[in-house]
């Protein structure tokens, strides 16, 4: 089996932003939100979600408040800013144009014969076509 903590890790920001927007939340609330709308699919711990808050609110992009529950406890509440929807936008968008890059492979190699000693001849091409793609260092 995978590792999915490393694929997970690299869209937190994108799934806490993404609930955010649709309202406030604190971190139990967040991480229960995540697995509750991906039907238990993607399980993320209290400590991940904890250090994206952290992270994100270091940068401006969500702010935090303290709401009384109760006689004596009170919650954190987070809130995205506009700085954090703007952030969200363009981790969409990268999201979104990434899936369909893997899309398009998937459904290229579909139609493509398995063989052991594949012809690699055409790498060359397909590197130069990837020169205007998304790279892996997260830069378009």
């Amino acid at each position: 089996m995978p590792k999915r903590h490393n694929f997970i890790s690299g869209i937190t920001d994108l799934l806490v932003l993404t609930i955010l927007s649709k309202g406030d939340r604190y971190i139990y609330g967040l991480t229960k939100s995540i697995q509750d709308y991906s039907e238990g699919r993607i399980n993320i711990s209290l400590n991940t979600v904890y250090t994206v808050t952290y992270k994100l609110e270091n940068e401006n992009k969500i702010s935090e408040y303290t709401k009384l529950v109760g006689k004596k406890r009170t919650r954190v509440y987070y809130h995205i800013e506009e700085a954090g929807r703007k952030y969200l936008q363009d981790l969409t968008d990268e999201f979104l144009n990434i899936s369909s890059g893997y899309d398009a492979i998937i459904k290229a190699l579909e139609n493509e014969p398995a063989e052991e000693d594949a012809d690699v001849s055409g790498s060359e091409d397909l590197y130069a076509a990837s020169e205007g793609g998304v790279s892996g260092s997260g830069e378009a």
